[in-house]
């Protein structure tokens, strides 16, 4: 949430627009599903691991709090950043972290609603009120002003592929133990449904 607030201020000041001004919101954006996710409802964790994975170990297997730091750190905050601080200079950076959050979009509105039963999950509000919108936007902006070469457009679809499958899935398979030291706290498990 820190952060957030220093992004809004930056931009407050900077005053960015177009294409950076989207690829800033997108940061921002991010920022505010990680709340979503992990702190307000914050059951993301815990839903993760009980809905998708039907885990005897919801706090710790598969997905586990050290796991969830490289997942959305390192993964996601650099890549999200980068692809804002060098805007259209590295346009196919922007598209494959703008296909991060079509990700996103997808798996919250069908994939875990459909495996936990329900109609919302922890990132479900964000997905569909700033991931898609500036989804939207971005894409709907490079198209119309012919903005992404043949290059952009084709390391951009695979590095989005990428980060999607190699930084998120893989990561949390690779990354899982059922001994884990690294728990989520109590607050990150789903609400009891019986």
């Amino acid at each position: 949430m820190i952060l957030g607030a220093f992004l809004v201020g930056y931009l407050l000041w900077s005053r960015p627009v177009g294409i950076e001004l989207l690829l800033w919101l997108s940061l921002l954006s991010l920022f505010i599903h990680q709340v979503e996710e992990y702190r307000f409802p914050g059951y993301f964790p815990g839903m993760i691991n009980s809905w998708l994975f039907s885990s005897q170990r919801p706090e710790r297997y598969p997905l586990n709090s050290q796991t969830s730091l490289v997942v959305n750190v390192g993964v996601g905050w650099c890549s999200y950043f980068l692809a804002a601080l060098f805007g259209t200079d590295c346009l196919w950076l922007a598209i494959a972290t703008i296909l991060v959050s079509v990700g996103n979009i997808f798996a919250h509105t069908f994939v875990f609603n459909r495996k936990g039963k329900t109609h919302y999950n922890p990132g479900l509000l964000t997905s569909l009120v700033l991931f898609l919108p500036i989804a939207v936007l971005f894409f709907t902006t490079i198209i119309r002003e012919e903005r992404a070469s043949l290059v952009d457009w084709i390391v951009g679809i695979v590095l989005g592929f990428v980060l999607n499958y190699i930084g998120i899935v893989k990561l949390i398979d690779w990354m899982k133990n059922e001994d884990s030291p690294y728990v989520f706290p109590v607050r990150c498990m789903p609400p009891d449904r019986k």
